[in-house]
């Protein structure tokens, strides 16, 4: 047991994401009532241990928060305290400095013993100087895009697939009146499983993952197919940010110097639409959900397995661990290695069941390898929309 514990820090880094608030009320109310330890909150991410910001926390601070969305300690994609931006030169562009000392020494500064990091692996990567440096650091995974390596699943997921869901259902409705074909872009990095869920459960047609190059000439095919007489007569695609064409590149929406991670992804859902529309001459339209997707409150599910990482990331602190992270597999809880996760992604294997049973009933992923069912009317009645 770990009593010499007595006050420990929490901090959200990287992007929002549904039940971030879910964490840090199980983690403030478990250390406080089952403990007796103090919890301090450290505002917008690493960037608060950088320039000193931080807030007691009580339990009444973290009461209340469990359905709401964001984070009340606020969050910063754009910090790592080993290469840190600390002006941008206008000559030269970014200066970047290794500020982990800093960081060690606010920790130090408030007595902190030990700190929860929420986060994704880029967050993941930015602690792992500090345990490197000697602060006992404990990850809770967070990001909508599921890809952290270790756990299999992160909170935050389920929320962005039902709200994906929910846009695909409603562009199915439109594309089905105007006879369309409907390309909705969403979020997910270099990993397709946001694509994949949110595809299989709105029964979208093709679905386009950063795992599964596609071709354009398969892609055009298939949607001739769906518009042929007999057909169902709209199509409804959803596409991965980080998919790509064969021999082809991922679509670079921007570039931040500034970041860590510099490379933002967008714009492959027009630019799929575009060239369906060049090539089949059918009308098509598109639609990115983009931060819609990482927004509101927390689907139960969300809340509950929040709840669940927070609890435990403070029950393997008070086994004596040191620089873990909290994971599920198996549906099961447990902690790996920190450095481990960190700087990693976890990807949709191209053989994954759900892949499998999708182009079972006739979802294609753009690379030819999902049969069509003839075009006769008793193939036809059977086809699911």
């Amino acid at each position: 047991m770990a009593e010499h514990i007595k006050r420990i820090g929490v901090l959200t880094g990287g992007g929002d994401c549904p039940g971030l608030n879910a964490v840090i009320r199980a983690v403030t109310k478990t250390a406080i009532w089952q403990h007796g330890i103090e919890v301090v909150g450290i505002e917008d991410g690493f960037q608060g241990l950088i320039e000193d910001r931080v807030r007691p926390l009580s339990a009444r601070d973290a009461s209340g928060i469990l359905t709401r969305g964001g984070t009340i300690l606020g969050s910063n994609n754009r910090c790592n305290p080993k290469r840190y931006c600390v002006r941008v030169d206008p000559a030269t562009g970014p200066v970047w400095e290794n500020v982990t000392g800093q960081c060690v020494d606010t920790a130090r500064r408030h007595g902190i013993d030990a700190i929860i990091v929420i986060g994704g692996d880029g967050t993941m990567a930015s602690a792992a100087p500090l345990v490197e440096a000697g602060v006992n650091i404990i990850g809770v995974p967070k990001t909508i895009d599921n890809d952290i390596v270790g756990t299999e699943i992160t909170f935050g997921f389920l929320t962005a697939v039902n709200t994906a869901t929910e846009a695909l259902d409603k562009l199915h409705s439109t594309a089905d009146s105007h006879h369309r074909v409907m390309v909705c872009e969403v979020m997910g990095r270099n990993a397709g499983w946001i694509a994949l869920t949110a595809g299989v459960a709105s029964g979208s047609d093709i679905i386009l993952l950063p795992e599964i190059p596609f071709d354009l000439d398969h892609l055009a095919e298939n949607i001739r197919f769906r518009m042929r007489k007999g057909g169902p007569g709209f199509a409804i695609i959803v596409a991965a940010e980080g998919a790509r064409p064969r021999e082809g590149q991922q679509i670079v929406d921007r570039v931040d110097p500034t970041s860590p991670d510099p490379i933002r992804l967008g714009g492959i859902g027009r630019w799929v639409a575009d060239e369906i529309a060049a090539r089949t001459g059918i009308e098509t339209r598109s639609s990115a959900l983009g931060h819609i997707q990482r927004g509101g409150g927390p689907i139960p599910a969300d809340r509950i397995l929040a709840t669940h990482f927070g609890y435990h990331s403070i029950k393997i602190l008070m086994e004596g661990k040191r620089g873990r992270m909290v994971v599920r597999q198996g549906n099961v809880f447990g902690d790996v290695d920190l450095l481990f996760a960190a700087g990693k992604q976890r990807l949709v294997p191209p053989h994954h069941p759900l892949i499998e049973a999708a182009r079972a009933i006739g979802t294609g992923f753009g690379d030819g390898k999902t049969r069509e069912p003839a075009l006769d009317s008793e193939a036809m009645d059977s086809v699911v929309v």
